[in-house]
């Protein structure tokens, strides 16, 4: 992999397509299609994430609802204008994308590396359980001036590590895409149940030029699903 926006932004997942392909826009006279991966975790529960791929990759692949697939791409996001407001949307953007056979054999489905900068200030909380978590807002860079900026959530000793951390700052982060459905109120006190995707961390790595400002460079969360 030469190309450098892989090295700061790298994704491999495995699963099962869970929707039908959907055309999703045209650029530079190139089709773009969707669909939904879903992937196991340790638990019961599953991630089920969009993906969008060139019909270029497509050739030669059956993609239908059940089959095995392994993706491999980027995070990225854009803005999407609905309502009066902008909304940031995720998807994995598939560079390369085969069928696999036995998914259950495959250790680590959910894997992505991301190499940006704190682009938030990042917010420490805890929820009634008492988990610890911050979430922080990473700014990856790729090339032609864009950014893509990916939601991330640091658990236990990564939140209160990540807590400290300054917007502008380097850092390396390791972990999966998940998946995550929460309620919201509109109007009449009607609620909607919605998803929202974003990064869990499992280690994470400050650039050595910050070293000086923090006691440790870096962190394993050893987070369990």
């Amino acid at each position: 992999m030469q190309d450098k926006v892989i090295e700061t932004n790298v994704v491999s997942v495995v699963g099962e397509v869970h929707s039908e392909l959907e055309f999703s826009h045209e650029m530079y006279g190139e089709g773009f299609y969707t669909f939904d991966i879903k992937i196991p975790r340790l638990s019961d529960y599953s991630d089920v994430l969009p993906v969008t791929v060139s019909e270029r990759i497509l050739v030669g692949l059956d993609i239908k609802e059940g089959i095995a697939v392994k993706v491999e791409g980027q995070l990225r996001s854009y803005n999407k204008y609905k309502d009066g407001n902008n909304k940031l949307v995720l998807t994995i953007f598939a560079r390369d994308m085969s069928s696999c056979e036995n998914l259950e054999e495959i250790k680590n489905p959910n894997q992505i590396f991301l190499d940006g900068f704190i682009c938030k200030e990042p917010v420490y909380r805890t929820t009634p359980f008492g988990r610890e978590i911050t979430d922080m807002l990473i700014a990856v860079n790729r090339p032609y001036n864009k950014s893509d900026y990916i939601p991330c959530i640091a658990w236990g000793r990564n939140a209160r590590y990540s807590e400290k951390l300054q917007v502008g700052d380097h850092i390396k982060i390791w972990g999966r895409v998940q998946s995550r459905e929460y309620q919201k109120k509109i109007q009449d006190d009607n609620v909607i149940t919605k998803i929202a995707y974003e990064v869990s961390v499992s280690k994470m790595e400050i650039n050595e030029e910050d070293n000086n400002r923090f006691g440790e460079k870096e962190l394993d969360n050893n987070e369990q699903d």
